[in-house]
């Protein structure tokens, strides 16, 4: 499976749902489950079983699909009309099926919202843990999952592997995250025992910063799973429409002053994101671990390019940020994160790139950072981050 595929997979799905957005379970399945197990390479009727039977809450219920190899089935996929929001009890339904059958693998999904399920023992338990919550549209940036499930993957036994290192991974992230501080003067503690005292503070600044690099790389190795990227909470949906527009016109990389060294933040963001950065001139809301001058800013989909550039006033909690909207409005009525803030940027430097800066294999899928004279220099995504 490659980047490609997937996203030609996603381009024909958006196309027949967007033309009928209210498929029943059926249609769902014809038009885009059926492709979606293909990319999957796993052949219907090869490796299939329409309509398996388990027992589950005392009944005979049908899985969609089960995947089988060699007789046995290994993988399930249950599917739900595009009319139909996924719920807890749609989970809970597929991971009884999993445990009744003593198979491994799951996905849930109504074609535009895939939920990937592993059942794992632990001597005398048994659970079945969601490993993966992804939307259509991310789907490509999701690869690492993805070829967990691929038909080779479960055959080989390597998607044991792939999944339990992004569990590993998920596990150390949490960690470092929630134990940053700590971490951190452990760090510079053994560097002033070690060197000395008076390195204290400056080893415990550079720490925090190591741990910072070492959650993104964590991120890009796991694909950011389940909204490991920092997104703007609000506009989501692609419905918002920006009250204003800071843009203050358009630049190259190579006319933009400061120091070759100087640290620029560069955050994700989906197209549906754009109406905060251009009605605030800010970000957020945003997690961030360390002072930077300048904020660069991905935009995925369709798009892939670093494609605008702004530089930092300040970073203040939300509702200090003089938003051009109720907090609530950009949350969808979710409570933002205390730890999360806004990014101010000074009056008439938010730019769009002439340039833009083109995807090759990396990009931000979380909060990256660069140098500027990176920025200015880069012929891809892959010069500067």
């Amino acid at each position: 499976m490659n980047r490609d595929a997937v996203r030609g997979y996603v381009e024909q799905s958006e196309a027949v749902l967007d033309s009928s957005p209210q498929m029943d379970e059926a249609n769902t399945k014809a038009a885009v489950l059926r492709d979606f197990l293909e990319l999957l390479d796993w052949q219907i009727p090869q490796d299939t079983q329409l309509e398996y039977s388990v027992e589950a809450f005392g009944n005979t219920y049908k899985v969609d699909y089960a995947l089988i190899l060699e007789g046995t089935p290994v993988a399930f996929l249950e599917a739900k009309g595009a009319d139909t929001s996924l719920t807890h009890d749609h989970e809970e339904q597929l991971s009884s099926y999993m445990t009744n059958k003593n198979v491994t693998y799951g996905i849930l999904s109504n074609g535009k919202q895939y939920r990937f399920f592993q059942r794992r023992v632990d001597a005398s338990n048994v659970d079945v843990q969601k490993v993966g919550d992804v939307a259509l549209e991310d789907l490509p940036s999701r690869l690492a999952v993805l070829k967990a499930y691929e038909k080779d993957a479960i055959e080989s036994g390597e998607s044991g592997k792939i999944l339990g290192r992004i569990n590993e991974l998920r596990e150390a992230r949490q960690t470092l995250e929630a134990e940053k501080d700590d971490l951190a003067v452990e760090l510079s503690n053994a560097l002033a025992n070690e060197v000395s005292d008076s390195i204290s503070s400056l080893a415990e600044t550079q720490a925090k910063e190591m741990i910072d690099r070492l959650v993104e790389d964590i991120n890009s190795e796991i694909d950011a799973d389940g909204g490991g990227a920092d997104e703007p909470v609000g506009g989501g949906s692609g419905g918002i429409k920006p009250t204003g527009n800071h843009l203050a016109g358009a630049i190259r990389r190579t006319e933009i002053g400061g120091n070759d060294d100087a640290k620029v933040a560069v955050f994700p963001t989906k197209e549906s994101g754009l109406p905060f950065l251009k009605e605030n001139n800010a970000w957020g809301f945003v997690r961030v671990g360390s002072e930077f001058e300048y904020v660069a800013m991905y935009v995925t989909g369709d798009v892939r390019q670093v494609k605008y550039f702004a530089t930092v006033k300040d970073v203040v909690p939300p509702e200090e940020a003089e938003l051009s909207r109720p907090i609530e409005e950009y949350a969808d009525g979710a409570k933002i994160a205390e730890d999360k803030m806004v990014i101010r940027f000074e009056p008439e430097s938010l730019y769009e790139l002439e340039d833009p800066v083109p995807y090759e294999t990396k990009y931000p899928q979380g909060l990256r950072y660069t140098t500027l004279g990176a920025l200015r220099s880069a012929q891809t995504t892959d010069d500067m981050l």
